[in-house]
C-alpha cells in the first residue's frame, strides 16, 4: 500500500482544467503571490506551505473553543481529514469539485487539499455571494458559506453534494433547499479539528460523524471529540448538545450564550428557533445586566423598528419571553457570515 504523503499529488487531480504536479503547483504559487489578488496570494502562499519539507502548517484557530491563537496543524492529519470527507461523502476520483471559499481559511484549505489527495477535478474561482451566477458546469462536490447558499437556491441544480459551514443555517434556508435535487448538508467543525468532523444532511435532526471520531459529552453538557489522527488530546468545546448514539448528537446552542436569568437557564439558539420565520429580519437574543435577574433576556433586530401583537411571542415558554426589544441598524459578522453578538449590540 502506497503510503500518503504531502509531496504527492494524485495522478487525477486536476485544477481549472489542467493536470499539475508538486513541481508545477509551486512555481504556479510563486507568481500567485508576486501577481495575485489577496485570495490568489493565499492560496500561492498556502501551496508553498504545503509543498516545503516541514510537516506541519501554521494557523489562527476561530476561537471556538477559547480565544483564537495560533496552532500546528500536521499535514498528515489534514490528509487523514481528507479521506475521512472523502469516505463519508462517497467522492471518487475525477469526480467535478468547486472551491468558492477564501483560502485564508482552514475550509478553503482543505478543499484544496481533498483534491490534491483524492484526485479530484477542482474549479476555483473568486469567493462572492454568488459563486455559480455565470457558471454551466455541474459540480458533483464544493462548499459554501449560508449567504452564498442562500444567493445561491436558483442555480443550486448545478452542485450534487453541497456541504455548508462557517455559520450556521437557519430554519427559512433549509425549507427552500428541501424541494431541491442537490443534496446539501451542514457541517460541523472548527479550526482545530481540521474543518468538519460531522456532518448533517439537511431534513434530518442528528448530525453524524465521519470514520473514526469519537464523541462524548463532558458534565458541563458540552461535546468532546476525540480523533486520535488528527490531536493526541481530546478536542473540548463549549458546544452544548445532545447526545443521541455514539456517533450523532444534536447540536443545542453555545454554553457562552446561555443565559441565567433570575435562576432560569436558557439557551438563545433554542429561542430562536421558535422565532424564524416571524420576524422579517435577522436577529438574535441575548441576557444584559439586570439588577433583580442577574440577567435580562432581550431581543435583538437588525434595521427599522417594527411593531408587534400582543400574542406574538406566544409561541416561547414563559421564561423564553423576552423583556425588551432592541433595533440596532446593522449587525456586525466576520469574514465567514458568522453573527458576532457581542459586537453587534455594542
Amino acid at each position: 500500500m502506497i503510503q500518503l504523503t504531502h509531496e504527492k499529488v494524485h495522478n487525477y487531480f486536476k485544477v481549472n482544467g489542467h493536470h499539475l504536479n508538486g513541481d508545477e503547483l509551486t512555481v504556479i504559487a510563486c507568481s500567485l503571490i508576486k501577481e495575485g489578488n489577496p485570495n490568489e496570494q493565499a492560496i500561492g502562499d498556502f501551496l508553498l506551505d504545503w509543498f516545503d519539507e516541514k510537516e506541519y502548517i501554521e494557523m489562527k484557530t476561530s476561537g471556538t473553543t477559547g480565544l483564537p491563537k495560533l496552532i500546528r496543524l500536521q499535514k498528515l492529519a489534514m490528509i487523514q481529514s481528507a479521506l475521512a470527507t472523502g469516505k463519508f461523502f462517497d467522492l471518487k476520483s475525477g469526480d467535478k469539485a468547486l472551491l468558492c471559499l477564501p483560502v485564508k481559511f482552514i475550509a478553503g484549505k482543505m478543499m484544496l487539499v481533498r483534491s490534491l489527495i483524492l484526485g479530484l477535478d477542482l474549479d476555483i474561482v473568486e469567493p462572492c455571494t454568488m459563486p455559480l451566477a455565470s457558471n454551466k458546469i455541474v459540480y458533483d462536490f464544493a462548499a459554501m458559506v449560508p449567504l452564498q447558499v442562500q444567493n445561491s437556491i436558483k442555480t443550486l441544480e448545478k452542485v450534487k453534494k453541497l456541504i455548508v459551514g462557517g455559520a450556521k443555517m437557519d430554519a427559512e434556508l433549509e425549507k427552500k433547499l428541501l424541494p431541491l435535487k442537490t443534496d446539501v448538508y451542514e457541517t460541523y467543525g472548527m479550526t482545530e479539528t481540521i474543518t468538519h468532523i460531522a456532518a448533517r444532511k439537511v431534513g434530518e435532526k442528528f448530525f453524524t460523524v465521519l470514520p473514526n471520531v469519537k464523541i462524548i459529552k463532558d458534565n458541563r453538557g458540552c461535546l468532546v471529540i476525540d480523533i486520535p489522527v488528527i490531536s493526541e488530546e481530546p478536542i473540548i468545546t463549549n458546544d452544548l448538545i445532545e447526545l443521541i448514539t455514539e456517533n450523532q448528537f444534536t447540536f443545542l446552542g453555545r454554553i457562552d450564550n446561555v443565559i441565567n436569568s433570575g435562576g432560569v437557564k436558557l439557551i438563545p439558539e433554542q429561542i430562536e428557533a421558535k422565532l424564524i420565520g416571524k420576524i422579517n429580519s435577522r436577529f438574535f437574543v441575548t441576557g444584559i445586566p439586570d439588577s433583580l435577574l442577574g440577567e435580562k433576556l432581550i431581543l435583538v433586530i437588525e434595521g427599522e423598528k417594527q411593531h408587534f401583537s400582543a400574542d406574538f411571542f406566544d409561541v416561547l415558554d414563559k421564561y423564553e419571553k423576552p423583556k425588551e426589544i432592541v433595533f440596532v441598524p446593522k449587525f456586525k459578522e466576520n469574514e465567514n457570515g458568522k453573527l458576532l453578538r457581542k459586537l453587534s449590540l455594542g
